[in-house]
């Protein structure tokens, strides 16, 4: 499994011969329109943990280019399914079996709402499980005890944590984060695009460096593999 940072929250995941993008919000960031060109993406699949803005900019976009199924909670999947868009709903503590492995659709302490103001359904996270690995992808969210839930579900190879605070968990949230899904291997996202969420590269990595565990902080267009 592949992952490729496109910076923000957005992820290119390549696994089982399929393509998921997460989250896409390219176009309208700085540090990222001038590296990846939204008209170059044709995923299999969009994955959407909320409807803020940041989280589904280029949705429609890269859907019309690709047919992409996407896939979110139930309110976002209509949203979407109404624009003429296929999508498959999930909601909290549903698994579904795709074509590239399972994902289940877990909770995540955050809000959710498209700029047009209307509502985006409860936000969530997703454990995608695919070629015996485990990831997970914690949206945006704050620490939650339901966090321990998910060594229930799987052992993990990596956990893709928010760290810019302000919004979501901070580092040091994250790094208890960390701790109650059992994965001390974690790749941060949701931070530096703008000023509320602007990170210490070097602090956070000394933080958990300190804790045991592994913070990597990829560049846009940067992959790691799992």
């Amino acid at each position: 499994m592949k992952i490729t940072f496109f910076g923000h929250a957005t992820l290119w995941i390549e696994t089982d011969g399929k393509s998921l993008l997460v989250d896409p919000f390219i176009s309208g960031n700085e540090k990222a329109s001038d590296k990846i060109d939204i008209r170059e993406l044709k995923p299999d699949y969009i994955l959407l943990t909320h409807a803020h803005n940041d989280h589904t900019l280029d949705v429609e976009a890269i859907a019309k280019n690709s047919n992409a199924i996407i896939v979110s909670n139930f309110e976002i999947a209509m949203y979407y399914e109404a624009k003429g868009f296929q999508v498959h709903p999930m909601n909290h503590g549903g698994n579904w079996n795709f074509d590239f492995g399972k994902l289940k659709y877990v909770i995540a302490v955050h809000t959710s709402s498209f700029g047009d103001g209307t509502y985006g359904g409860q936000p969530g996270g997703f454990i995608l499980s695919s070629e015996g690995k485990n990831v997970y992808i914690a949206g945006d969210t704050a620490l939650t005890m339901d966090m321990k839930l998910v060594p229930l579900t799987a052992k993990l190879n990596l956990a893709i944590l928010p760290i810019g605070d302000n919004f979501t968990m901070g580092v040091d949230d994250a790094i208890t984060a960390s701790e109650f899904v059992e994965c001390d291997t974690v790749l941060g996202c949701h931070y530096d695009t703008f000023g509320y969420i602007e990170v210490d590269h070097r602090e956070a990595i000394g933080k958990f460096k300190a804790a045991g565990k592994k913070l990597h902080l990829l560049e846009i267009g940067e992959s790691m593999e799992v």
